[in-house]
């Protein structure tokens, strides 16, 4: 089977910013895949790439086998993306922005599919609303609406949540869920790593435009020894725990810890010192974790 997205060495450059630096990456078809790094790392760079909107120095990337600079027109018909900015016409209402997309693609008659994509976002009311009078919310929904007018097999979503309210992220996440369950393969890039933890199978994580981690979630989050626990304290934290503190507050702290026999130490320092414990709550490491711990020593 092809995979939904194949990048091979892709390299490039502006000017001497080296924004991917030999990228090898696979996904394959009907997965829900996290792009994850920080500002600069090349995200934006390689989906810019797979979209045909900048064309590679070096490299091949294809779209279910589909070369995005020899098959540009099939590729990007596979295609559909989020971005990250709000681009809009201001002067269509949100269902003549949805039928001017299907124009792009050749699609005639998609009208119930238009009243099916934006029933799912919640933009039913809105379909007879100019552009220019929705919420920065709003228009965030009809870049998603535009993206999936064609039916892609293939979605690419930058940021998608960035900036906007729960209920949209929610209504969305839905959608987005059962599109992944009917097959659709899909691209995330976020910096709100809870949900690329509980949406993504696997993940790859960038820094300077290299691929610096790429599992699945779960190994990712395996790789992280240890925990955290917060406690609630009766008195000061004795001075020997000091060096284990990462977040301090006025009556407690919050201590890494490499395992559970480390805290049973800790409870024995604080009955040592007289210290009670009014309250205690034991964190697992998250993605968060795993990201700074994997960006910060790549």
């Amino acid at each position: 089977m092809l995979p939904a997205v194949d990048v091979r060495q892709a390299h490039k450059r502006y000017g001497s910013v080296h924004a991917l630096d030999g990228v090898d990456l696979s996904v394959g078809q009907g997965e829900f895949f996290g792009l994850l790094g920080p500002n600069g790392a090349g995200k934006t760079t390689l989906i810019n790439l797979l979209a045909g909107l900048a064309i590679p120095d070096g490299g091949q990337l294809s779209i279910l086998g589909c070369d995005v600079v020899k098959q540009y027109r099939a590729s990007r018909r596979l295609l559909g993306v989020v971005p990250q900015e709000l681009v809009f016409d201001p002067f269509f209402s949100v269902r003549e922005t949805l039928r001017l997309q299907s124009g792009y693609f050749g699609l005639r008659r998609n009208d119930a599919w238009i009243d099916e994509v934006m029933h799912h976002l919640d933009l039913t009311d809105k379909a007879d609303t100019n552009m220019r009078r929705l919420s920065g919310g709003m228009k965030r929904r009809v870049l998603v609406a535009q993206a999936l007018v064609h039916k892609p097999p293939v979605i690419v979503l930058d940021e998608p949540t960035a900036g906007v309210d729960v209920e949209l992220r929610q209504s969305l996440w839905r959608f987005i869920r059962q599109l992944n369950r009917d097959g659709h393969t899909v691209l995330l890039t976020t910096h709100y790593l809870e949900e690329a933890e509980a949406l993504c199978g696997r993940i790859a994580m960038l820094k300077q435009g290299r691929i610096v981690a790429l599992d699945s979630t779960q190994n990712l989050l395996n790789s992280v020894a240890g925990f955290r626990v917060r406690l609630k304290l009766a008195g000061g934290l004795p001075a020997a725990l000091l060096p284990q503190v990462i977040e301090q507050e006025d009556d407690g702290c919050l201590l890494a810890l490499p395992s559970y026999q480390a805290l049973e130490q800790v409870l024995a320092q604080l009955r040592e010192a007289s210290v009670a414990v009014h309250e205690m709550a034991l964190q697992q490491a998250d993605l968060e974790d795993v990201f700074l711990q994997v960006v910060g020593r790549a």
